[in-house]
């Protein structure tokens, strides 16, 4: 079977994430189902983790350097699906602490610690960087990485990040040290769009209401993505179908642009798991890019007794500590457990 092109609206997006490369066996998770496979539109993947270690020279994705034999399978997937049409973008950062940090100095330390990860962007051929910063980072050091890719890669390089859901209500409830809000009000036109995490204690997608309220904040709808995990052994906040679906529906008939949705992460994806995970982003199109416009939804406006739950106080006492979950845990590469 031919590979399927992506339907040539580009939203709502499907992506997911694929960090997980090899099985417990080390055989490489192929992607190409993705396009082979019928029912599928997919519109982007995001390759994950690419770290920046103390060595400016010794990058590694996951724990190998991207030039590892072992990745040769992976590379020679993701240019045919990029060749059917599916963009493929980097994921920097993440659980594992210490790449932006390192972009986050000096100019001399930001040169040494950016050029090898430009060469290797170009070398690869991304078609964007995600920018997933789960540690502490200035409004000024983002702005300037941001810049920077800018200006090396043009207008056509897609540039998101992967906010917490949460941070987009409050900035004091995220794990990126700066405040979102304020980097759309600078550099909004240089960003794509926000792979948002509606999990871990972050966020929830078992119901439209802290999507709706991060949209009456001010956000748009093209811009935010929902993110999910795809499998409760990716971390919690697993939302079952048949409540998914109901949701995606309602938020996809309610906003004619909507952003679309993100999975954590591909190797496992529910319903098919690790034997057929390719049916998570067939679900995914059947809801939301079948081709056919739905009804619009205009659903009861959100309970006001609801809203005090997930808005941010911002009349709270500069003293009162902000209860926020533990961090998510990434899986491992090639980890069984």
């Amino acid at each position: 079977m031919p590979p399927i092109q992506p339907a040539s609206n580009p939203l709502p997006r499907i992506i997911t994430y694929y960090q997980t490369h090899h099985d417990s066996a080390s055989k490489p998770i192929s992607v190409l189902p993705l396009l082979t496979q019928p029912g599928i539109s997919l519109t982007h993947v995001i390759l994950a983790a690419i770290h920046l270690n103390e060595d400016p020279n010794h990058i590694t994705l996951n724990d190998h350097p991207p030039h590892h034999p072992r990745f040769e399978t992976l590379w020679a997937e993701l240019r045919i699906l990029q060749a059917s049409g599916v963009k493929v973008l980097g994921m920097l950062g993440g659980a594992a602490k210490g790449s932006y940090r390192r972009l986050d100095g000096s100019s001399e330390q930001f040169e040494r610690y950016y050029v090898p990860l430009r060469n290797i962007i170009r070398a690869r051929g991304l078609d964007g960087l995600d920018l997933d910063v789960e540690e502490d980072m200035s409004l000024g050091g983002i702005i300037n990485l941001i810049d920077r890719l800018r200006s090396d890669f043009g207008k056509g390089f897609i540039i998101t990040l992967a906010p917490v859901a949460a941070a987009l209500l409050d900035h004091r409830s995220n794990l990126s040290g700066f405040d979102y809000e304020a980097l759309e009000v600078m550099r909004g036109k240089e960003i794509a769009w926000y792979n948002t995490q509606f999990y871990s204690g972050w966020g929830d997608m078992s119901n439209p209401i802290m999507y709706e309220m991060i949209l009456r904040k001010g956000w748009s709808a093209e811009k935010v993505v929902v993110g999910l995990i795809t499998n409760p052994e990716n971390g919690n906040g697993f939302v079952m179908w048949e409540f998914l679906s109901t949701v995606l529906a309602l938020l996809r008939g309610r906003h004619e642009r909507f952003g679309g949705v993100m999975g954590w992460e591909y190797f496992n994806s529910l319903p098919g798991g690790r034997e057929r995970p390719w049916e998570w982003a067939k679900q995914m199109t059947s809801i939301l890019r079948n081709d056919v416009p739905l009804p619009s939804i205009n659903p009861p406006p959100i309970n006001e007794a609801t809203k005090p739950v997930l808005e941010a106080d911002h009349d709270a006492p500069n003293d009162k500590p902000i209860q926020t979950p533990s961090q998510f845990d990434y899986y491992s590469d090639g980890s069984d457990n």
